[in-house]
């Protein structure tokens, strides 16, 4: 998303850290660079001509010495783009009860973010149920049945119901015990009077906590007017944008939301379950310019894997003791985090580096294998690989019992050591406070550029 952008802010920087003098010439060339790079990001053009305005004026202003020139330049650029993505404003449950509900038109994809919604507040902590209320679009309610049978979701639908106000009222009181009810509403092909009056009177009965409206990316600069109109309609309190993995002109809704004073709440990258992370405009520009964004790696990481799974993981991390199946949930982890080329942007120095597709990628059958081996281990070889490295002899019989070659046992062996490696390198770190940015940076700096150095 938005990486030739990316690119070009990058370049435009370093040329102005680099430059002996700031003459005209030079400055000319990087604002061109950023226009059309900003222009082609769909960015509405009089912020273009704004910010390319006030980088011409700082960088010729005489006033400035030509020794803090470069670093004033290269403040104002980036203060200045994530003035343009917008201001960064967490979406928070408040203690008790809280009601979110989706809003959008057709085709935002608003279903898909329930589950994904739900998802991310359950492995927070939080009781969540979803509720299906688009009575309108045929399949909406099986649809979140499916999702929320796929991924453990407490669900309430109603298939046959075609009263969105009667299914909340049937369901009303079994809500009650949850902390967090999201609610899929229905949509239209635009925001019609009908639309309107529908989601107004559920409002009026379900008294959201928050009302968030779900725009996809490739919507551009019609953003702006989609925004304004829910606002006005409905009072919208954020904004949630999907399909940011499928678009390189990500920037016109961005610049619309920011116009429109509609806070982003989260950006959806991709279509599995956890490709959803709260959106903080700095964070998102340091991995545009390659320079990693660990909060989102840390955030992510936790979406996957639940607060019990992640306090029992610590706990046989402290101890050092992992087994063959704790790998195997590691890499089932990794891919249901989008695979290693996915994260890789989030993590400092790896936002470019070339990864072998089937490092994580392409696993699935590697893992069915994994399993079925498992299968034919005894609980101590399990417990305690090492010993199937020095006596091969069990390689062979667990080989001949699963149905499979000694180099299939050998490559969960790898897998194995690897995790080992990672454990090793953040062996200091608090475990019972989580892991903090600087040892997250230690930990990638032993396992990404050792394992980086064996890849090429």
């Amino acid at each position: 998303m938005l990486e030739k952008l990316g690119q070009v802010i990058k370049k435009a920087t370093d040329k102005i850290a680099n430059a002996i003098f700031l003459d005209k010439g030079l400055v000319d060339s990087i604002v061109r660079d950023l226009q059309r790079a900003l222009i082609e990001a769909d960015i509405n053009i009089m912020l273009v001509k704004e910010l390319s305005d006030k980088i011409k004026k700082a960088a010729l202003d005489e006033r400035i010495k030509e020794i803090d020139k470069k670093e004033h330049l290269i403040k104002l650029l980036h203060g200045e783009l994530i003035k343009i993505l917008g201001e960064y404003k967490p979406l928070k449950l408040k203690k008790g009860k809280n009601i979110i509900m989706l809003l959008g038109l057709y085709g935002a994809g608003k279903t898909t973010t329930v589950a994904k919604l739900g998802n991310y507040f359950a492995k927070r902590g939080n009781k969540v149920a979803v509720v299906g209320l688009d009575v309108h679009r045929p399949g909406a309610p099986e649809q979140l049945q499916q999702l929320g049978d796929k991924h453990k979701l407490n669900y309430f639908v109603d298939l046959k119901e075609k009263n969105a106000l009667k299914i909340w009222k049937k369901h009303e009181k079994e809500l009650k015990d949850y902390n967090l009810v999201i609610l899929d509403t229905a949509g239209r092909h635009n925001l019609d009077k009908e639309l309107e009056k529908e989601i107004k009177e559920l409002a009026k009965e379900t008294k959201p906590t928050e009302s968030i409206l779900i725009m996809p990316a490739d919507i551009g600069q019609a953003a702006k007017k989609q925004a304004q109109e829910f606002k006005e309609a409905v009072d919208i309190s954020g904004v949630i944008i999907t399909r940011m993995d499928s678009t390189a002109k990500a920037g016109g809704v961005l610049t619309a939301c920011a116009e429109t004073q509609a806070p982003v709440y989260f950006i959806a990258t991709g279509e599995k379950i956890n490709d959803l992370e709260e959106f903080d405009p700095e964070r998102f520009l340091s991995r545009m310019l390659g320079m990693g964004d660990l909060q989102s790696l840390i955030e992510k990481i936790r979406s996957v894997t639940g607060e019990d799974k992640q306090l029992e993981m610590q706990k046989k991390l402290e101890e050092g003791k992992i087994s063959l199946e704790d790998v195997i949930e590691q890499v089932k982890s990794m891919g249901s985090m989008g695979g290693f080329d996915k994260i890789k942007s989030m993590i400092p120095g790896l936002g470019n580096a070339k990864i072998p597709d089937n490092l994580i990628e392409n696993q699935e059958s590697k893992i069915a294998k994994w399993e079925h081996i498992l299968k034919s281990m005894t609980p101590e070889e399990k417990a305690n690989p090492e010993i199937l490295k020095k006596q091969t002899s069990r390689i062979t019989r667990i080989a001949k019992g699963a149905g499979v070659n000694n180099s299939d046992i050998r490559s969960l062996l790898k897998q194995y050591d690897m995790l080992n490696d990672m454990i090793q390198g953040g062996a200091d770190m608090d475990m019972s406070q989580g892991m903090s940015e600087k040892q997250m940076k230690k930990l990638m700096k032993k396992f990404g550029k050792k394992k980086m150095m064996r890849f090429k």
